[in-house]
Protein backbone atom coordinates (compact mmCIF):
# COMPACT_ATOMS: atom_id res chain seq x y z
CA UNK A 1 0.00 0.00 0.00
CA UNK A 2 1.17 3.49 -1.02
CA UNK A 3 2.65 5.64 2.00
CA UNK A 4 0.91 9.23 2.54
CA UNK A 5 4.85 10.52 2.10
CA UNK A 6 4.91 8.59 -1.24
CA UNK A 7 1.58 10.38 -2.51
CA UNK A 8 2.03 13.11 -5.17
CA UNK A 9 -1.16 15.14 -6.18
CA UNK A 10 -0.12 16.38 -9.51
CA UNK A 11 1.13 12.93 -10.72
CA UNK A 12 -2.00 10.65 -8.79
CA UNK A 13 -4.32 13.14 -10.92
CA UNK A 14 -1.82 13.49 -14.20
CA UNK A 15 -4.34 11.45 -16.41
CA UNK A 16 -6.89 14.13 -16.08
CA UNK A 17 -4.96 16.44 -18.38
CA UNK A 18 -5.72 16.72 -21.90
CA UNK A 19 -9.30 16.87 -20.31
CA UNK A 20 -8.74 19.39 -17.68
CA UNK A 21 -6.10 22.05 -17.76
CA UNK A 22 -3.71 23.09 -15.15
CA UNK A 23 -5.92 25.60 -14.33
CA UNK A 24 -9.24 23.75 -14.21
CA UNK A 25 -7.55 20.74 -11.86
CA UNK A 26 -6.05 23.26 -9.24
CA UNK A 27 -9.67 24.77 -9.28
CA UNK A 28 -10.93 21.14 -8.37
CA UNK A 29 -8.20 20.73 -5.84
CA UNK A 30 -9.05 23.85 -3.80
CA UNK A 31 -13.29 23.37 -4.21
CA UNK A 32 -15.05 21.51 -1.61
CA UNK A 33 -18.05 19.42 -2.33
CA UNK A 34 -20.26 18.34 0.52
CA UNK A 35 -22.11 14.62 -0.08
CA UNK A 36 -25.80 14.03 2.00
CA UNK A 37 -25.90 9.94 1.83
CA UNK A 38 -23.18 7.60 1.70
CA UNK A 39 -25.03 4.86 0.26
CA UNK A 40 -25.97 3.46 -3.30
CA UNK A 41 -24.54 6.78 -5.06
CA UNK A 42 -23.47 8.62 -2.30
CA UNK A 43 -20.37 6.58 -2.05
CA UNK A 44 -20.09 6.18 -5.82
CA UNK A 45 -20.42 10.35 -6.05
CA UNK A 46 -17.56 10.14 -3.91
CA UNK A 47 -14.97 7.80 -5.43
CA UNK A 48 -15.46 9.54 -8.96
CA UNK A 49 -14.94 13.07 -6.98
CA UNK A 50 -11.89 11.55 -5.15
CA UNK A 51 -10.47 10.59 -8.25
CA UNK A 52 -10.98 13.62 -10.04
CA UNK A 53 -9.17 15.50 -7.55
CA UNK A 54 -11.37 16.99 -5.53
CA UNK A 55 -9.87 18.68 -2.24
CA UNK A 56 -12.19 18.21 0.45
CA UNK A 57 -15.64 17.30 1.60
CA UNK A 58 -18.29 17.43 3.77
CA UNK A 59 -19.68 13.47 4.62
CA UNK A 60 -23.42 13.07 6.06
CA UNK A 61 -24.98 9.65 6.84
CA UNK A 62 -26.48 8.35 10.29
CA UNK A 63 -27.04 4.52 8.75
CA UNK A 64 -24.15 1.83 8.94
CA UNK A 65 -23.49 -0.97 6.63
CA UNK A 66 -25.36 -4.14 6.05
CA UNK A 67 -25.44 -6.98 3.90
CA UNK A 68 -28.71 -5.80 1.77
CA UNK A 69 -25.96 -2.92 0.85
CA UNK A 70 -23.74 -5.42 -0.75
CA UNK A 71 -26.01 -5.13 -4.76
CA UNK A 72 -25.57 -1.21 -5.33
CA UNK A 73 -23.36 0.61 -2.22
CA UNK A 74 -19.69 1.22 -3.00
CA UNK A 75 -18.31 1.26 1.09
CA UNK A 76 -20.82 -2.40 1.37
CA UNK A 77 -17.87 -4.96 1.86
CA UNK A 78 -17.17 -7.59 4.82
CA UNK A 79 -15.04 -6.06 6.81
CA UNK A 80 -17.11 -2.69 6.78
CA UNK A 81 -20.50 -4.25 7.59
CA UNK A 82 -21.80 -2.53 11.10
CA UNK A 83 -19.65 0.35 10.51
CA UNK A 84 -21.18 4.11 9.55
CA UNK A 85 -20.67 4.69 5.63
CA UNK A 86 -19.33 8.10 6.11
CA UNK A 87 -16.54 7.46 8.20
CA UNK A 88 -15.66 4.64 6.02
CA UNK A 89 -16.25 6.29 2.96
CA UNK A 90 -13.70 8.69 4.45
CA UNK A 91 -10.93 6.28 4.70
CA UNK A 92 -11.76 5.90 1.13
CA UNK A 93 -11.25 8.96 0.04
CA UNK A 94 -8.08 9.70 2.55
CA UNK A 95 -6.98 6.43 0.62
CA UNK A 96 -6.93 7.47 -3.08
CA UNK A 97 -6.02 10.96 -1.94
CA UNK A 98 -4.15 11.51 1.27
CA UNK A 99 -4.28 15.29 1.27
CA UNK A 100 -8.29 15.42 1.21
CA UNK A 101 -10.02 17.34 3.60
CA UNK A 102 -12.25 14.85 4.97
CA UNK A 103 -15.06 15.92 7.75
CA UNK A 104 -17.74 13.75 9.06
CA UNK A 105 -21.33 13.88 10.10
CA UNK A 106 -21.92 10.33 11.24
CA UNK A 107 -25.41 11.67 13.13
CA UNK A 108 -26.47 12.15 9.17
CA UNK A 109 -27.99 16.06 8.45
CA UNK A 110 -30.62 18.26 10.16
CA UNK A 111 -31.51 21.84 11.55
CA UNK A 112 -29.31 21.71 14.00
CA UNK A 113 -26.06 21.07 11.98
CA UNK A 114 -26.66 21.97 8.90
CA UNK A 115 -24.91 25.14 8.77
CA UNK A 116 -21.49 23.35 9.75
CA UNK A 117 -22.13 21.01 7.12
CA UNK A 118 -22.66 23.32 4.32
CA UNK A 119 -19.78 25.72 5.23
CA UNK A 120 -17.36 25.99 3.05
CA UNK A 121 -19.17 23.91 0.21
CA UNK A 122 -19.01 24.72 -3.75
CA UNK A 123 -21.49 22.61 -4.52
CA UNK A 124 -23.89 20.19 -2.69
CA UNK A 125 -24.81 15.97 -4.14
CA UNK A 126 -28.35 14.92 -3.19
CA UNK A 127 -27.38 10.99 -1.54
CA UNK A 128 -29.95 10.68 0.87
CA UNK A 129 -32.58 8.04 0.77
CA UNK A 130 -35.25 8.17 -1.54
CA UNK A 131 -37.79 8.28 0.80
CA UNK A 132 -36.10 11.07 2.75
CA UNK A 133 -38.63 14.08 1.42
CA UNK A 134 -38.40 16.12 4.75
CA UNK A 135 -35.13 16.31 4.91
CA UNK A 136 -34.18 16.74 1.27
CA UNK A 137 -36.66 19.99 0.78
CA UNK A 138 -34.95 21.07 4.10
CA UNK A 139 -31.14 20.52 2.30
CA UNK A 140 -32.62 22.30 -1.33
CA UNK A 141 -33.96 25.02 0.69
CA UNK A 142 -30.93 26.17 2.36
CA UNK A 143 -29.04 25.73 -0.87
CA UNK A 144 -31.15 28.10 -2.70
CA UNK A 145 -30.62 30.51 0.21
CA UNK A 146 -27.08 30.14 0.22
CA UNK A 147 -26.41 30.23 -3.49
CA UNK A 148 -25.11 27.46 -3.66
CA UNK A 149 -25.85 24.85 -6.38
CA UNK A 150 -27.28 21.37 -4.99
CA UNK A 151 -27.71 18.56 -7.79
CA UNK A 152 -29.74 15.42 -7.57
CA UNK A 153 -28.98 11.88 -9.33
CA UNK A 154 -31.08 9.24 -8.77
CA UNK A 155 -31.55 5.91 -10.05
CA UNK A 156 -34.41 5.06 -12.06
CA UNK A 157 -34.84 2.13 -13.48
CA UNK A 158 -32.22 0.65 -15.75
CA UNK A 159 -31.23 4.02 -16.02
CA UNK A 160 -30.11 7.61 -13.93
CA UNK A 161 -32.00 11.20 -13.65
CA UNK A 162 -30.42 14.29 -12.87
CA UNK A 163 -31.09 17.85 -12.11
CA UNK A 164 -29.25 20.47 -11.06
CA UNK A 165 -30.63 23.49 -8.81
CA UNK A 166 -29.09 26.89 -8.98
CA UNK A 167 -29.81 29.88 -7.01
CA UNK A 168 -31.17 31.65 -10.44
CA UNK A 169 -33.16 28.36 -11.52
CA UNK A 170 -36.01 26.93 -10.42
CA UNK A 171 -36.46 25.66 -7.16
CA UNK A 172 -36.86 21.98 -5.81
CA UNK A 173 -40.19 22.58 -4.54
CA UNK A 174 -41.98 23.95 -8.04
CA UNK A 175 -39.67 21.88 -9.92
CA UNK A 176 -41.39 18.57 -8.26
CA UNK A 177 -44.44 20.54 -7.62
CA UNK A 178 -44.46 19.42 -3.86
CA UNK A 179 -47.23 21.67 -1.81
CA UNK A 180 -47.78 21.74 1.56
CA UNK A 181 -51.03 20.24 1.98
CA UNK A 182 -49.59 17.40 0.05
CA UNK A 183 -49.74 13.79 2.12
CA UNK A 184 -45.77 12.86 2.49
CA UNK A 185 -47.16 9.73 0.01
CA UNK A 186 -47.90 12.39 -2.38
CA UNK A 187 -44.74 14.25 -1.91
CA UNK A 188 -42.68 11.21 -2.56
CA UNK A 189 -44.49 10.28 -5.36
CA UNK A 190 -44.26 14.20 -7.08
CA UNK A 191 -40.46 13.58 -6.41
CA UNK A 192 -40.47 10.10 -8.47
CA UNK A 193 -42.61 11.31 -11.22
CA UNK A 194 -40.30 14.14 -11.79
CA UNK A 195 -36.98 12.20 -12.20
CA UNK A 196 -38.93 9.43 -14.29
CA UNK A 197 -39.29 9.65 -17.76
CA UNK A 198 -42.78 7.96 -18.18
CA UNK A 199 -45.45 6.22 -16.38
CA UNK A 200 -44.59 3.00 -18.01
CA UNK A 201 -41.36 2.58 -15.60
CA UNK A 202 -39.45 -0.81 -15.35
CA UNK A 203 -40.03 -1.23 -11.28
CA UNK A 204 -42.01 -4.28 -10.33
CA UNK A 205 -44.65 -2.67 -8.00
CA UNK A 206 -44.15 -5.56 -5.62
CA UNK A 207 -40.90 -4.23 -4.60
CA UNK A 208 -41.84 -0.84 -3.38
CA UNK A 209 -42.60 -0.73 0.35
CA UNK A 210 -43.41 2.97 1.17
CA UNK A 211 -43.91 2.48 4.77
CA UNK A 212 -40.12 0.16 5.38
CA UNK A 213 -38.84 2.89 3.06
CA UNK A 214 -37.70 0.05 0.07
CA UNK A 215 -36.93 -0.19 -3.49
CA UNK A 216 -35.01 -1.98 -5.92
CA UNK A 217 -31.55 -0.04 -7.75
CA UNK A 218 -28.75 -1.72 -9.70
CA UNK A 219 -25.14 -1.00 -9.10
CA UNK A 220 -25.29 0.04 -12.92
CA UNK A 221 -27.46 2.70 -12.44
CA UNK A 222 -25.98 3.74 -8.88
CA UNK A 223 -22.97 4.05 -10.49
CA UNK A 224 -24.33 6.05 -13.65
CA UNK A 225 -25.32 8.33 -11.46
CA UNK A 226 -22.48 9.14 -10.21
CA UNK A 227 -21.03 9.78 -13.77
CA UNK A 228 -23.73 12.07 -14.60
CA UNK A 229 -22.90 14.20 -11.02
CA UNK A 230 -19.76 14.05 -11.29
CA UNK A 231 -19.49 15.51 -14.50
CA UNK A 232 -22.07 18.21 -13.54
CA UNK A 233 -19.81 19.13 -10.50
CA UNK A 234 -17.21 19.93 -12.87
CA UNK A 235 -19.28 21.81 -15.16
CA UNK A 236 -19.84 23.98 -12.35
CA UNK A 237 -16.72 24.41 -10.69
CA UNK A 238 -14.53 24.69 -14.18
CA UNK A 239 -17.67 27.15 -15.18
CA UNK A 240 -17.75 25.35 -18.73
CA UNK A 241 -20.48 23.27 -20.20
CA UNK A 242 -23.74 23.50 -20.24
CA UNK A 243 -25.74 22.67 -17.05
CA UNK A 244 -28.40 19.78 -16.61
CA UNK A 245 -30.55 23.22 -14.53
CA UNK A 246 -33.88 23.00 -13.74
CA UNK A 247 -36.51 23.12 -15.18
CA UNK A 248 -35.17 21.16 -17.63
CA UNK A 249 -33.17 17.69 -16.40
CA UNK A 250 -32.01 14.33 -18.26
CA UNK A 251 -32.68 11.19 -18.24
CA UNK A 252 -30.04 8.60 -19.21
CA UNK A 253 -31.33 4.88 -20.39
CA UNK A 254 -28.42 3.11 -21.07
CA UNK A 255 -30.67 -0.31 -21.37
CA UNK A 256 -32.21 1.10 -24.20
CA UNK A 257 -29.89 3.52 -25.71
CA UNK A 258 -30.96 6.59 -25.26
CA UNK A 259 -31.67 9.64 -22.94
CA UNK A 260 -34.70 11.95 -22.33
CA UNK A 261 -34.98 15.68 -21.20
CA UNK A 262 -37.01 16.22 -18.04
CA UNK A 263 -39.53 18.58 -17.25
CA UNK A 264 -41.85 19.67 -14.10
CA UNK A 265 -44.96 17.14 -14.24
CA UNK A 266 -48.58 19.06 -13.79
CA UNK A 267 -49.20 19.48 -9.73
CA UNK A 268 -50.70 15.96 -8.55
CA UNK A 269 -53.70 18.54 -6.65
CA UNK A 270 -54.11 21.24 -7.93
CA UNK A 271 -54.98 20.16 -11.87
CA UNK A 272 -57.02 17.79 -13.37
CA UNK A 273 -54.15 16.22 -15.65
CA UNK A 274 -52.03 15.60 -12.29
CA UNK A 275 -54.99 14.17 -10.54
CA UNK A 276 -55.42 11.63 -13.34
CA UNK A 277 -51.55 10.79 -12.75
CA UNK A 278 -51.85 10.86 -9.28
CA UNK A 279 -54.64 8.11 -9.67
CA UNK A 280 -52.91 6.32 -12.67
CA UNK A 281 -49.78 6.42 -10.25
CA UNK A 282 -51.68 4.88 -7.40
CA UNK A 283 -53.07 2.16 -9.58
CA UNK A 284 -49.73 0.86 -10.60
CA UNK A 285 -47.93 1.20 -7.03
CA UNK A 286 -50.57 0.18 -4.53
CA UNK A 287 -48.00 0.86 -1.89
CA UNK A 288 -48.14 4.66 -2.42
CA UNK A 289 -51.88 4.78 -2.10
CA UNK A 290 -51.99 2.68 1.13
CA UNK A 291 -49.53 5.01 2.36
CA UNK A 292 -51.56 7.85 1.21
CA UNK A 293 -54.77 6.58 2.54
CA UNK A 294 -53.30 6.21 6.08
CA UNK A 295 -52.01 9.82 6.49
CA UNK A 296 -54.74 11.41 5.10
CA UNK A 297 -57.40 9.12 7.35
CA UNK A 298 -54.78 10.10 10.23
CA UNK A 299 -55.15 13.53 8.98
CA UNK A 300 -58.58 14.28 9.38
CA UNK A 301 -58.95 12.26 12.66
CA UNK A 302 -56.43 14.59 13.75
CA UNK A 303 -58.58 17.29 12.76
CA UNK A 304 -61.90 15.93 14.09
CA UNK A 305 -60.29 15.68 17.70
CA UNK A 306 -59.50 18.92 17.71
CA UNK A 307 -62.95 20.58 16.59
CA UNK A 308 -64.06 17.90 19.09
CA UNK A 309 -62.01 19.42 21.91
CA UNK A 310 -63.34 23.38 21.06
CA UNK A 311 -66.77 21.92 20.76
CA UNK A 312 -66.77 22.83 17.04
CA UNK A 313 -67.85 19.33 15.92
CA UNK A 314 -71.62 19.59 14.87
CA UNK A 315 -74.38 16.61 16.30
Amino acid sequence: MMQTTEFNYERAFARNRGLLSAEEQHTLRRSCVALAGLGGVGGAHLQALTRMGIGAFRLADPDTFEVVNFNRQSGARLDSLGRNKAEVMAETARSINPEACVQTFTEGISRANLNAFLAGADVVIDGLEFFCIETRRMLFADCRERRIPIITAGPIGYGASVLVFTAEGQPFETFFRIEPEMTRAEQILAFALGLAPGLGGDVDPRYVDVEEQKGPALASSCLLCAAAAATEVLKLLCKRGRISAAPKGVHYDLFRGRSVTLRPRPSLTRSLRGRLLRWIAFRRFPAFAAQHAREFASREGAVTTALSATGNVAH
